[in-house]
């Protein structure tokens, strides 16, 4: 696949990247050659920062937005990429400040990924994320269910800054995390194999403790 035709001001950082603080970490570059089938870029904020992106493929802009996963942990913020094929890939990187009530991020920084090496199955879709995710929180494990060949018993470990209660839901069955003294929530979920390739979705959900009943909806997976 060919280099694709990039506007002048495109890569790198956008205006609005120094203003809010942000600056990278491990990749300098806006153009990065990958020989492996998973990219980690991080990124430094001085503030509080919500973060969102896009995964465009080169030549036929279609989007796989379900192959980057962001978390955040102290003031890094960590984006796993998952090329889905060998070719190139531009990566858009949206911020706003925590503070701002906006529901707007802009785009702060673009980068181009050459992906040299393609996956010898099709990469297992991230969870999707929903806004209180981009505030804090950090997962470490499942990034994924649908490439788990074992389902009877998953365990979940996650970061989450805030909450009173953490849970796990599936249809109607709830699964609560426990907190440990180094505030990391975790938890077994059993019995997914059953539900496995039936587009059932599982929540993972925080209570922030102003209404013991009301859950907020963090990630949500693919079975």
């Amino acid at each position: 696949m060919s280099k694709p035709e990039i506007p002048q001001g495109y890569l790198g950082a956008q205006p609005k990247w120094s203003e809010y603080g942000l600056s990278t970490v491990t990749h300098n570059s806006p153009e990065i050659k990958v020989n492996d089938t998973k990219l980690e870029i991080k990124i430094k904020t001085s503030k509080p920062t919500k973060v969102t992106t896009n995964l465009i493929e080169g030549g036929t802009d279609k989007e796989y937005k379900e192959l980057v996963f962001t978390q955040t942990q102290g003031d890094t913020i960590t984006l796993i990429v998952l090329p889905p094929a060998a070719g190139f890939f531009k990566l858009q990187i949206y911020a706003l400040p925590a503070a701002d009530d906006s529901k707007t991020l802009l785009n702060v920084y673009n980068y181009l990924i050459q992906a040299t090496k393609a996956p010898r199955s099709p990469p297992a879709p991230f969870p999707k994320q929903f806004a209180q995710w981009k505030e804090g929180c950090y997962l470490h494990e499942p990034l994924s269910l649908t490439n788990l060949s074992n389902l009877d018993s998953v365990n979940f470990k996650v970061v989450v800054p805030g909450a009173k209660a953490v849970a796990v839901t599936v249809d109607s069955e709830w699964f609560h995390l426990t907190e440990g003294s180094d505030g990391i929530w975790q938890g077994q979920v059993k019995g997914l194999s059953k539900l496995k390739g039936k587009a059932t979705k599982a929540s993972l959900n925080a209570n922030y403790g102003t209404d013991e009943t009301k859950y907020t909806s963090l990630l949500e997976y693919t079975l």
